[in-house]
């Protein structure tokens, strides 16, 4: 059996699909597994054994019109017996179709479940501490009889070398291995997605204080001025403890160094499926617009925590979703302020106080 798994968005929902993958291997031990992803996601799967190849969906394939043409003609040549479509969006949904699969399975759209040969409706509510990331994945391969006993956790798989090369880099900046090290989020991918920057200063200065642990920074390259910005609204107590030049220079030397970290903090985004996926303890602070339980994937209050602004200030809402209040999430953030948030913090701060 042939099957094709299809998740062509971020690396925080293409880390969170292996999950499908891993879950057909199970289901169907013989089969071929193969997971089509965008080129920018492909560094989080290496090493990992849930699939047995990946089809690469290249910037190409959605900038012409032709290219796209000759992909469609590569996936229907493949003969899949099977294919998942985890993204449901109009590219997955002609390569769905173009495909020729005997079976075809997705989330329910009204518009496209014609498509499909099974479309699964999302649940809206978790049953699980897995989140409804995780538990609608799943729903594409077990049915609802079947699910708590199949709850799965996103894995990445990091070689010995990359592990030992961390290590190297943080002795080489003379990193302590007996305080705690934390990896900080301090920047989301986009401002809707990141605290203000005073605020997560104040955040910084607060880490420091409570845990005496050391600092270094998640961004991307781009990212490096706007970082450079909240390391110098922190006090200088707190900047002696950064070591802001402790940056992977590729996705892969990041996770390598966030497996050395004690724990990851900041805003919700792809750095926080990463550190999970690595058995990293994580504490998010999600965008006023984002919907928590869909993205809160095995909290336990203790190893993962998180707070959002609709905990603190749910007169700020009312019985309006988050994710319709998107278009607010910047004045929202004013009402995100440090005091609400570091009483949470410190109390899940104090398990990492002075050990590594």
């Amino acid at each position: 059996m042939k099957i094709l798994v299809i998740q062509q968005k971020m690396i925080g929902d293409v880390l969170t699909s292996t999950i499908i993958c891993e879950s057909l291997k199970e289901k169907y031990p013989a089969s071929e597994v193969v997971y089509l992803v965008n080129t920018s996601t492909i560094p989080v799967l290496k090493e990992n054994p849930s699939f047995d190849r990946i089809i690469e969906f290249k910037n190409e394939n959605r900038d012409s019109k032709f290219a796209f043409i000759k992909f469609l003609i590569k996936i229907r040549n493949e003969k899949f017996d099977l294919v998942v479509d985890a993204y449901g969006k109009l590219e997955s949904n002609l390569i769905s179709l173009f495909s020729n699969s005997r079976e075809k399975v997705s989330f329910y759209k009204k518009y496209t479940h014609w498509i499909y040969t099974k479309t699964i409706p999302r649940v809206a509510s978790p049953i699980t501490n897995a989140s409804t990331a995780i538990e609608n994945r799943l729903r594409l391969v077990y049915s609802e009889s079947e699910l708590v006993q199949n709850i799965k956790r996103p894995k990445i798989y990091l070689t010995t070398d990359e592990k030992e090369a961390a290590k190297r880099l943080l002795v080489t900046h003379k990193i302590s291995s007996n305080e705690p090290l934390f990896m900080i989020s301090v920047l989301g991918s986009e401002d809707i997605k990141t605290l203000p920057f005073s605020y997560m200063a104040m955040l910084l200065d607060e880490i420091v204080k409570t845990t005496d642990g050391s600092i270094v920074f998640n961004y991307i390259p781009s990212q490096k001025e706007a970082a450079r910005s909240i390391y110098n609204l922190t006090q200088p107590e707190t900047q002696r403890k950064i070591y802001f030049d402790v940056f992977g220079k590729s996705l892969r030397e990041f996770m390598a160094i966030l497996s050395q970290c004690t724990a990851l903090i900041g805003n919700e985004g792809g750095a926080v499926n990463i550190a999970k996926a690595l058995d990293k303890p994580t504490f998010t602070i999600f965008s006023p617009w984002i919907i928590k339980k869909d993205w809160n994937m095995f909290e336990d209050g203790k190893m993962h925590d998180s707070i959002h602004l609709i905990d603190m200030k749910p007169e700020l809402y009312g019985s309006t979703s988050p994710k319709k209040m998107k278009k607010e999430s910047l004045e929202l953030y004013k009402e995100f302020t440090p005091d609400l948030i570091i009483e949470k913090l410190n109390l899940y701060l104090t398990q990492f106080s002075n050990q590594k």
